[in-house]
């Protein structure tokens, strides 16, 4: 009876609030009302406590007569404002209190803005600190003014003197003002070392400077013919014989002395000379040393470029051409008024009291279990006896489904990572998860990940929270009608919410055609396509080939770029770019992210078969570090369907239910996605352990909303654009014409010639042209014979082998 009672006490935390009860929780409004009733106190409180220094003297007499209509008082907010200036000030912290004024002031503006309460929390803090310090500071030193130090600062100051005497107060004083500077201005010997360090540095500049000085006009200043150091011990060793016209100068004074005089090479020419000299002769020495100071001047190490363009305009922000892009708001999603989850007792006891005695008549005893409340399942997790072999419980998952009456009963033998089974069990009123309580858990919206994706909450009513960057590809499978469109709904609406137009792209695949048209309104902020076409979400099969082969010529131009910069991955790539570091003009440019996402596999393998499976596979091998991710759905998880090729190269799955155990273990290589109840219940895996989490609920309405909120904003002037492909089986017709060929027709051909490689990518970066006028120029070269025919993702071969055979060319054709 005592477990009892302590289990029903416990489960009281977790009842669903009643109807007539209050939530104290303030609204909006209110913290907007309250923020400005003390942003006017604390101006209140200022006019009052400036009064009080002004005219305080003559209200201390009226302070304790406020009650008494016929007195007067001179503070500027009346007998109101000499009370508080009278309770704060005087009899309480003194000067210090205006200290009260900027806390108030911050806590109004803070709660008015809803700006975050931990940074005020430490304001408080050091603030408080501060108003008891300063209080004893003008205490212990104006002791012939109490109103500077108030009744506290003086009271804690001879209370201090009297045990720890003045010397004592005063280092008490002055521990409290290094505490303060440390830790609220953050004050460190480093930092005042560093200012030490750069006021001598610039007294040394001064004195170099002086010592570069130039030259005095005076024709008879012999010093500068001489090195600093020894300048005194040569000018001793300097003879003037002054006539009335000229003077003679000991030739071997004006030597330049150096410690190691054998080093220089000194012309014997002018040793034994003895000559008078002009002033004007002294020029050309002068300039020697001139520039030696010049040389020295320039082996000072300059910033580089991109640090200086950093400096001067900041990181590059991709985001710029929609700086006033807004993400879209959690109101746009429903709210389902389901309260959470309701857990109820008495099934809870049924479940584990039909589980222990099913278990105990194959005489399997228990020594611990525990259950977990989920929004769709209930885990009980069980601690077996010692000596009972997990595998005997295992083999006993249809009896235990028998003895509850319920469908999908899975059984986990052993919990990963735990020292338990587990045992899953439908809730009977399972409770709907929302995209809302997802999209605005703490989770999600401080998740430090680069494709944050909330797919929903897991058995233990947490949201999950995985990223697609690190999958790098996903798969998803069931059988219809199980969630996958919503998934895929969830998945991309995470994305919406989380990254913006200008860092990731979609290439939407529809072949049911009627699962992804609301993204449409969102084409020219977030979705990509082939040139010249007119839908962005591919519903034809027979496109499907070219877009996949297009994102194969993508992925290639952008390893590319990766070679050039010398980076390993997109993520790099980007940063470096950012930082001004890589030249736009070298056809360097900001690489978003580009998500492939497939409402329906099976039906693209059964139309185009190895025409799909190739690209995607190549896509899947390769593409991870260039920031091009697959999303693959279907509902059919047969093996030539989710093929070997493809398998391998997609560890993250994601298994709504499907109706037998062959298609589970073709998806998640284990079973258990039989055993699922449908309705959103999924199983995820990255490779290691297997999850059950319910998927969020988006309905149509609510993607609306969202595409509607996205489409009505300012966008960008077309669609991503990929690179143009065109397969051989369209059959173009290869402009032959001389007169009719492009005006840069014979630059292409340098270009092409030059480099021995024909694609319209290469003309793209060094012509500046778009991708249908490269294409042009790529099928009149093939006409011409230039480039060979297409070859797929590779370049074309080029049949011209140098610029002299290409000259012998042009010139035949004139010919």
């Amino acid at each position: 009876m005592a477990k009892t009672t302590k289990k029903e006490t416990n489960n009281k935390k977790n009842e669903p609030k009643v109807e007539g009860q209050r939530s104290w929780k303030l609204t909006k409004q209110h913290k907007f009302v309250v923020g400005c009733l003390l942003v006017l106190f604390s101006v209140a409180l200022l006019v009052a406590f400036i009064s009080f220094y002004i005219n305080g003297q003559s209200d201390q007499s009226v302070v304790n007569e406020l009650g008494d209509r016929s007195q007067t008082v001179q503070n500027w907010l009346g007998k109101f404002g000499a009370f508080l200036a009278d309770g704060i000030v005087y009899k309480g912290f003194g000067i210090a209190s205006f200290i009260l004024v900027r806390l108030f002031f911050l806590t109004g503006m803070f709660l008015a803005l809803e700006l975050s309460t931990k940074k005020l929390k430490n304001i408080w803090f050091w603030d408080l600190f501060a108003i008891i310090v300063v209080s004893i500071l003008f205490g212990f030193f104006a002791t012939s003014a109490p109103e500077l130090g108030g009744t506290i600062g003086y009271e804690l100051n001879l209370f201090s003197q009297d045990y720890i005497g003045k010397t004592g107060t005063l280092l008490l004083l002055l521990f409290g003002l290094i505490v303060y500077l440390i830790f609220k201005i953050k004050l460190s010997p480093e930092k005042i070392q560093s200012y030490f360090d750069s006021t001598k540095k610039e007294l040394k500049s001064e004195l170099s400077g002086l010592k570069t000085a130039p030259p005095t006009d005076s024709a008879y200043n012999l010093e500068e013919f001489a090195v600093e150091d020894q300048q005194d011990e040569e000018l001793d060793n300097i003879h003037l014989k002054t006539d009335d016209t000229q003077f003679e100068i000991n030739k071997e004074a004006l030597k330049p002395t150096i410690s190691n005089s054998s080093e220089i090479d000194l012309n014997p020419v002018l040793k034994p000379l003895q000559m008078s000299i002009n002033p004007v002769t002294e020029t050309p020495v002068h300039t020697e040393e001139f520039v030696i100071e010049k040389n020295e001047e320039e082996d000072i190490i300059e910033e580089n470029l991109a640090s200086r363009l950093v400096a001067d305009f900041g990181l590059f922000d991709p985001t710029l051409d929609l700086s006033n892009y807004k993400f879209p708001t959690l109101d746009l999603l429903k709210e389902y008024s389901t309260g959470g989850i309701t857990i109820n007792q008495e099934e809870l006891e049924e479940n584990k009291n039909r589980i222990v005695d099913t278990l105990r008549n194959y005489k399997i005893e228990i020594a611990q279990i525990k259950a977990t409340v989920g929004p769709s399942v209930t885990l009980y997790e069980i601690v077996p006896e010692a000596g009972i072999r997990i595998s005997k419980i295992k083999s006993l998952e249809d009896d235990i489904a028998l003895s509850l009456s319920a469908l999908g009963i899975r059984i986990i033998a052993p919990i990963p990572g735990k020292g338990t089974i587990g045992i899953e069990v439908p809730n009977k009123n399972p409770t709907m998860v929302s995209m809302k309580s997802v999209i605005g858990s703490a989770k999600f919206q401080e998740a430090e990940m680069e494709l944050p994706i909330a797919l929903g909450k897991t058995i233990s009513n947490e949201t999950f929270v995985v990223d697609l960057a690190k999958m790098p590809h996903l798969l998803m499978a069931g059988a219809t009608g199980q969630g996958k469109s919503v998934g895929l709904n969830a998945v991309l609406t995470s994305l919406l919410y989380k990254k913006h137009p200008a860092e990731v792209k979609f290439v939407l695949v529809d072949p049911k055609k009627v699962e992804l048209t609301l993204f449409n309104k969102i084409e020219r902020h977030y979705l990509a396509k082939l040139p010249d076409t007119e839908d962005a979400i591919i519903t034809d099969n027979a496109k499907v080939v070219n877009t996949l082969n297009s994102l194969c010529v993508e992925m290639d131009n952008r390893y590319s770029l990766l070679k050039d910069a010398m980076v390993r991955n997109i993520k790099e790539y980007n940063d470096k770019f950012k930082s001004r570091k890589l030249n736009p003009e070298a056809g360097h440019r900001f690489l978003p992210y580009i998500i492939l996402v497939v409402d329906e596999f099976a039906d693209l393998i059964m139309t185009a078969g190895k025409e799909v499976e190739v690209p995607i596979a190549r896509l899947a091998q390769l593409a991870r570090a260039i920031g091009i991710h697959l999303i693959i759905a279907t509902q059919r998880p047969s093996v030539n369907v989710i093929t070997g090729l493809i398998k391998a190269n997609f560890p993250a799955r994601i298994a709504f239910r499907v109706t037998s155990k062959i298609d589970s273990r073709t998806i998640l290589d284990t079973q258990g996605a039989d055993q699922l109840i449908g309705r959103g219940d999924l199983l995820y895996t990255n490779g290691n352990d297997v999850v059950r989490v319910q998927c969020a609920f988006i309905d149509t309405p609510e993607v609306e909303k969202i595409t509607d909120f996205i489409g009505s904003q300012k966008a960008y002037a077309t669609a991503y654009l990929l690179p143009e492909f065109v397969g051989e089986e369209n059959g173009i017709n290869l402009d032959i014409d001389i007169s009719e060929r492009d005006t840069l027709f014979r630059e292409a051909a340098e270009i092409i010639v030059n480099a021995q490689q024909g694609s319209a990518s290469l003309l793209q970066r060094k012509l500046k042209l778009g991708y249908n006028r490269a294409g042009r120029l790529i099928d009149q070269l093939e006409a011409a014979g230039i480039v060979g025919p297409f070859e797929g993702s590779k370049a074309r071969s080029v049949n011209i082998l140098d610029m002299n055979a290409l000259d012998q060319f042009f010139n035949n054709e004139q010919n």
